[in-house]
């Protein structure tokens, strides 16, 4: 059995790349539709990002991308996903 061990080191180093994929192939957000408000849903989301649902729920679980829970919603900030856009981190 190989067993190989991940590092947090490794998880930046993909958690960066990731970011890098996602701002190269949608450098601009606000092209595609979406209306600029303070909160959207996971849905706007993803459609901004252009990512799948378990992306989006990778960068919640990581703590890449904050957001706020209402009832069984999740909402995130604009400024948040533009900063994310941006090469931002939160830590």
């Amino acid at each position: 059995m190989n067993v190989e061990l991940i590092t947090r080191n490794d998880l930046e180093q993909f958690k960066e790349e990731l970011l890098e994929e996602i701002r190269k192939h949608n450098p601009h957000p606000r092209k595609h539709g979406v209306e600029q408000r303070a909160w959207l849903k996971s849905y706007e989301v993803r459609k901004i990002l252009g990512i799948s649902a378990g992306t989006l729920q990778n960068l919640r679980v990581n703590g890449t991308l904050p957001y706020t829970k209402i009832g069984g919603l999740m909402y995130y900030r604009y400024e948040d996903i533009q900063k994310l856009m941006d090469g931002g981190r939160y830590e």
